[in-house]
């Protein structure tokens, strides 16, 4: 058991967000074993996470799936992290230096492949409750400053608040602001003072170049890049 200083878990209540019913089945019960998890949630969509989230749920930490039906690249993590405002450790299938580095520097506190075996995941629960980031066995971590504009990119939307991160999703779809407004069930002035708080936040001066720094942040460019 991950012991604090009380002899308690920290980690008793944990959120996975995965689309995966088989591998979110198997990642409870190995946490449930090797880090003595006594209560999980689970959604398979972030915005149901963030739901769940909005209407009470304060999970001790949060399991992340990046391939999620309805995020792309960081967003997820990044509103994420701010509307649980606890750890999460991030799960995927991807073993790219590039991506692991984006993921722990858009805030992060760990990232376990998904074909690890049972001992990594303990051990990643021990380094995050001891207040350490985890990284996969053979992860070079590339420095921010060699990643200047992806790192700009997430950077900037970490400034954004889950509202503002929705409604610049809604954005990037090609919405217009009275489709927003219908969407979120919110007065389209509304949404315009948004749109103005986020394109001020992104240092952009039209709707366009706000989705261009949302689409920095994805990993398609991540990986397009690497070649």
């Amino acid at each position: 058991m991950l012991a604090n200083p009380q002899g308690q878990n920290d980690f008793e209540n944990v959120l996975i967000v995965d689309d995966h019913p088989l591998f979110c089945d198997a990642l409870s019960m190995t946490l449930q074993s090797v880090a003595h998890i006594g209560e999980i949630h689970t959604a398979d969509r972030l915005e149901d996470a963030l739901t769940m989230i909005a209407e009470g749920l304060k999970p001790d930490a949060v399991m992340l799936d990046l391939n999620l039906p309805d995020v792309d690249g960081l967003d997820g993590l990044v509103r994420l992290k701010a509307a649980a405002k606890a750890p999460v450790i991030v799960v995927s299938s991807m073993t790219d230096n590039r991506v692991i580095s984006q993921v722990i520097h858009g805030g992060a506190s760990g990232y376990v492949p998904k074909h690890s075996q049972r001992d990594v995941f303990r051990t990643a629960f021990e380094t995050v409750h001891s207040g350490g980031v985890f990284l996969p066995e053979g992860c070079v971590l590339i420095d921010e400053e060699q990643d200047d504009e992806q790192s700009d990119a997430v950077g900037r939307l970490a400034t954004l608040t889950n509202q503002q991160s929705r409604i610049l999703q809604l954005i990037c779809e090609g919405k217009l602001n009275k489709q927003i407004a219908y969407d979120l069930s919110i007065a389209e002035t509304t949404v315009k003072a948004h749109v103005t708080a986020i394109m001020r936040k992104l240092g952009v001066q039209s709707r366009t170049q706000a989705v261009l720094i949302a689409k920095k942040a994805s990993f398609a460019s991540v990986l397009q890049e690497q070649g």
